[in-house]
């Protein structure tokens, strides 16, 4: 029976269900998405905390990317590799201090500027 329903669930969301995987991954509400040839970089903020991932728009492929959030007065938190699917999640504590966030995937940069301020 288990694997009629996995099998459902398979047929219903298709193989790739980026958006359910990254809401999985960083808790909170989403707050801003940055829009790449090839993904996209996603902030989620809960209470005190921002996490910040990308994305892949055509899973599979390997491909360099990175993701870093840094909060104002603070130093840049990240990490970066080789991802199929997504880079991160990154997490850093944001209690009334605006963040800052960077994405790259495959030499594409993108940034938000100060934001959640």
């Amino acid at each position: 029976m288990a694997v009629l329903i996995a099998a459902l669930a398979l047929v219903l969301t298709g193989p790739g269900a980026p958006a359910a995987e990254a809401a999985s991954v960083c808790s909170g509400r989403p707050r801003e998405t940055l829009a790449f040839a090839s993904g996209e970089l996603r902030i989620y903020q809960a209470r005190h905390y921002v996490c910040a991932l990308i994305v892949a728009g055509d899973p599979g492929a390997r491909r360099a990317a990175s993701v870093s959030l840094q909060p104002r007065g603070g130093h840049p938190v990240g990490g970066g590799g080789n991802f199929a699917h997504r880079a991160g999640p990154v997490t850093v504590h944001a209690l009334h201090r605006c963040v800052r966030a960077t994405g790259v995937i495959s030499g594409e940069q993108r940034s938000t500027g100060w934001i959640l301020c």
